[in-house]
């Protein structure tokens, strides 16, 4: 079963990486190392996901979205 995050803090380090603290509901952390690349990746994928799920979750059609970019 996925647990669920609570929280998540991103440091660099010395080396050009990052280090991800991600923290469940539980208090239990997971660390993870990543480069530039990768968290330009996620980034991207959460973009993403959020673009695709706006509609949805916050109501937004077609229309308001091109009133507010020609704003």
């Amino acid at each position: 079963m996925a647990r669920t995050l609570a929280q998540f803090t991103i440091t660099p380090d010395s080396a050009g990486d990052y280090t991800l603290h991600l923290e469940d509901e539980d208090g239990e952390t997971i660390e993870f190392t990543a480069g530039f690349e990768q968290l330009d990746l996620i980034v991207e994928a959460i973009e993403e996901q959020l673009d695709n799920d706006e509609e949805d979750v916050l109501g937004v059609d077609d229309e308001d979205t091109a009133t507010e970019e020609e704003e």
